[in-house]
């Protein structure tokens, strides 16, 4: 087969592929390759005098760009799997760019980790600024909102007013969707209410050089009235900075979706926090941590746990999917817990339920047990771990749109399966 480079070089000429070839450059199997054909999304032509077809090369590579491959891989689980730069999980050990991301946390700011995930760049002590004005219009729009309603609510909320004030959201150049991801995140930190129902500052802009902690020190009131000391903020910066990303995650995915589309990088965060709302994702913390507040409650672990599974449920804060021991998430935020003296008996209960739960095998402590440490021992509501993903998660989308933004537009569109009746079928009757 041609090396990839003449293949690309040589595709406008008219250079035809084997089957052979193009399942290759596909990363298919060739019985693929004539579902393809089948579909109309490839042509080919019978090779003269021969049993075999071929292909336009320019037309396989258009395929290639635009389509989600399935990997090898993964034949257990199935997932689509999209060409990525950003997050790799390996092992018991997860990577941004290929550097080990707890490094990263335990050495850098969000803001720091998050401007290198989009940029490559590390500048030490950047801080993200948003403006009055978009500040003041979400903090209108979560406003209005119903007492009740959770804080993925208003993060929604307050993303759309945030873009109704932006007129250059459609621009998605670089440049702009830098300009735009850095006053978003600062928005939407300044949309939500402080935890005694005060916004803080209404006027200039929020955050900048000036701003102690960055983000993870104007979030901290919104999430707690405790006045926060230098190693509680620590753990909090470290989450937020640890959660940016974890690869192809349900929400991403739906991000990466909205960008494929060309979607303006507001409703690519509106797309990853409309998933992120589900049980199985972001607001799984909050229930590890109604789980460790019964845990601290009751005095033990065992009566905890045995109510969980006799009512069929899974215990919250155990196991991931992607990881066969302990998630290292957990691991890192465990390891700044330990140094903050009222997380004491928090800590104890999660190691407590993680024991209670062993039997057989050992269970290991997942990221949703180690936010509900904080959470509750720093005074927190139940939903603290939510938003902190979300925020922290917004930085993970941007960097994923930017990525897909540089791909052909609409290749995330899958073909559906129908599996309903043949036609044609008789008009239905009343």
């Amino acid at each position: 087969m041609r090396d990839r480079s003449e293949a690309d070089g040589q595709a406008g000429a008219g250079q035809r592929l084997t089957t052979r070839e193009t399942a290759e450059r596909l990363g298919v199997k060739p019985e693929t390759v004539y579902a393809y054909v089948s579909r109309g999304q490839l042509s080919s032509s019978r090779v003269p005098g021969g049993r075999g077809s071929t292909f336009d090369a320019a037309e396989v590579e258009a395929l290639a760009r635009r389509t989600v491959r399935r990997e090898a891989a993964s034949p257990a689980t199935g997932d689509p799997a999209v060409r990525t730069g950003i997050t790799l999980i390996d092992g018991d050990r997860y990577y941004f760019r290929g550097v080990d991301a707890t490094e990263l946390a335990a050495r850098h700011t969000y803001e720091e980790v998050a401007e290198w995930l989009w940029t490559g760049a590390l500048v030490p002590g950047i801080r993200f600024a948003a403006p009055a004005q978009a500040v003041a219009a979400a903090r209108r729009a979560v406003g209005a909102l119903p007492a009740h309603c959770g804080s993925t609510d208003r993060l929604r909320v307050a993303v759309v007013a945030a873009a109704a004030t932006d007129p250059l959201r459609f621009d998605l150049s670089r440049e702009a969707v830098l300009a735009g991801a850095r006053s978003l995140i600062p928005t939407l930190v300044g949309a939500l209410p402080g935890v005694g129902g005060g916004g803080g500052a209404s006027g200039g802009t929020i955050g900048g050089a000036g701003t102690p902690g960055g983000i993870a020190g104007q979030l901290w009131p919104k999430l707690t009235a405790r006045r926060p000391d230098g190693p509680s903020l620590a753990v909090l910066d470290a989450a937020l900075a640890l959660l940016i990303d974890h690869d192809l995650a349900a929400s991403t995915l739906a991000a990466r979706v909205a960008a494929s589309a060309r979607a303006h990088p507001y409703a690519v965060v509106s797309a990853g926090l409309g998933v992120l709302e589900g049980p199985l994702h972001g607001a799984a913390s909050g229930l590890a941590h109604r789980m460790l507040a019964e845990v601290l409650e009751r005095g033990g672990a065992a009566p905890v746990v045995a109510d969980h599974l006799r009512a069929g449920r899974r215990v919250p804060g155990l196991g991931h999917r992607l990881y066969t021991g302990e998630d290292p998430r957990a691991r890192a935020l465990f390891d700044l817990l330990a140094r903050v003296p009222q997380a004491g008996p928090a800590l104890a209960a999660a190691r407590d339920v993680v024991a209670t739960a062993a039997r057989d095998a050992t269970p290991h402590a997942n990221v949703d047990l180690a936010l509900a440490v904080l959470s509750v021992s720093s005074g927190m509501p139940a939903e603290a771990g939510e938003t902190v993903f979300a925020l922290a998660r917004t930085a993970g989308w941007i960097a994923h749109a930017l990525e897909e933004y540089g791909e052909s537009p609409l290749r995330m569109r899958p073909s559906g399966h129908y599996t309903g009746p043949r036609p044609p079928q008789p008009l239905p009757t009343p």
